[in-house]
């Protein structure tokens, strides 16, 4: 398999970003929903964000390495099954699921960083705040706009999903092996 795609499938570097974007997403979603179930006491309490927030800053690290290679690799064509309309509601939902990413990025960041400090994600690397300090009611809209763009990014993903399946199934094309590498 080729690393870079070709005017007839994606590479595996496209594919390897794809499915990993998708698992790390997944499971920030999940674990993102638990912690706001946690009380004090938790063994999770303190853990959880903490890997919470690493793994969305790796995401973050992951969508910019996936733009620059989108921008300087070709795009598959679509395949000549597909009607004008599902090329362009295609084309739209992966657009929005970038800025979506992006945005939970930030509004997670901007959570993480309300009090003025950084986020630590190892020993000795910290992503530094860029802001000295944003008070509780805008803490609270900002972590309002996270979830709401986490549900709408999961129901995209289920949209995404059920398209692919539906390309698999009724209309039996090539769509999902090609992201799966088939």
């Amino acid at each position: 398999m080729n690393l870079k795609n070709t005017r007839m499938r994606y590479g595996l570097v496209a594919i390897l970003l794809h499915w990993l974007m998708v698992f790390l997403l997944s499971g920030l979603f999940l674990a993102g929903l638990y912690m706001t179930s946690l009380d004090y006491y938790d063994p999770l309490y303190h853990s959880l964000p903490y890997w919470h927030k690493s793994t969305g800053l790796l995401v973050m690290f992951l969508l910019l390495i996936r733009l620059a290679w989108r921008r300087v690799n070709i795009k598959p064509d679509a395949l000549k099954t597909y009607k004008n309309h599902e090329i362009v509601l295609a084309s739209f939902i992966q657009d929005t699921f970038y800025i979506v990413i992006l945005f939970i990025g930030l509004t997670g960041y901007l959570i993480s960083t309300s009090e003025g400090k950084g986020i630590k994600i190892t020993n000795g690397l910290e992503v530094p705040a860029i802001v000295r300090s944003i008070d509780e009611d805008t803490v609270d809209l900002i972590g309002e706009m996270h979830l709401m763009m986490a549900i709408l990014l999961s129901s995209l993903v289920v949209f995404h999903a059920l398209a692919a399946l539906k390309h698999h199934f009724i209309d039996q094309d090539n769509t999902l092996k090609r992201m799966l590498g088939i």
